[in-house]
């Protein structure tokens, strides 16, 4: 439930730091929350506030765009010959990004307590933050990805299978399970239209950082997807289509 972890959790959080003498909090917030339509969206803003209206800690929301392992659900596929479907938002646009890495994006957070210009007291307390890249497009990923494979097997490069998908098809899938939701009212159901609505906002909206204030770190997405294609990723029920499920033997 994104308002136990996003707010209620964040917010015991801040009082364990207020009770205990803490004098900075640094709130890991999301970049997408400057346009919220999810719930999750709306819990984490729901914490900033709380931040706002108190004066016992100063405090620090950073607001990341995207993280790599979102970008990296379908390197299996590629390796395998499979199609890398993105979704075309017409005039061939895909949504575009640059994603940060988790080790930049945490070394982001512990710069944030000691450095003033990001702090609540007299600084911009909130920054949104990507990584080293220009704006990657859903379509530019495929590519890239097909080149990190090439890369890492040293083979000749194969062509990548990119398999535009209009978005209306996607707006098709989330309103049928909406559909059935308010037919049956399940919470299982509910859970699925909500992942949905999560993976269409995703599809059409930009999570792109321009100013070089709010690019951060070394890694590209590049080299991440190198370190994929040569070492495997963590499975992950949400962002990992065919990596394998450690649990299943």
């Amino acid at each position: 439930d994104s308002l136990k972890v996003d707010y209620e959790a964040s917010v015991n959080c801040l009082k364990a730091a207020q009770a205990c003498g803490a004098r900075h909090f640094v709130l890991l917030s999301a970049f997408c929350v400057a346009k919220p339509d999810l719930g999750f969206q709306v819990a984490k803003l729901k914490t900033e506030a709380a931040l706002k209206n108190q004066d016992q800690v100063t405090w620090t929301s950073v607001r990341p765009t995207a993280f790599f392992k979102s970008l990296s659900g379908q390197v299996e596929i590629v390796r395998g010959g499979g199609p890398f479907v993105y979704f075309d938002l017409g005039g061939g646009r895909s949504a575009t990004c640059n994603p940060i890495s988790e080790a930049d994006l945490a070394m982001a957070i512990v710069d944030c307590v000691a450095d003033p210009s990001r702090s609540s007291n007299g600084g911009e307390p909130i920054w949104n933050v990507g990584g080293p890249d220009a704006g990657v497009s859903m379509k530019r990923q495929g590519e890239l990805i097909a080149d990190a494979i090439a890369a890492v097997d040293g083979g000749e490069r194969k062509e990548p299978w990119l398999l535009p998908v209009p978005i209306g098809v996607f707006d098709g899938i989330v309103g049928a399970i909406k559909w059935v939701y308010d037919l049956t009212g399940a919470d299982s159901v509910r859970d699925a239209w909500e992942l949905g609505k999560i993976g269409r906002y995703y599809a059409v909206e930009d999570m792109l950082t321009t100013a070089d204030a709010e690019r951060y770190g070394a890694m590209s997405l590049r080299e991440h997807y190198e370190n994929v294609a040569k070492n495997g990723q963590e499975y992950d029920p949400y962002t990992t289509v065919f990596a394998k499920n450690p649990l299943i033997k």
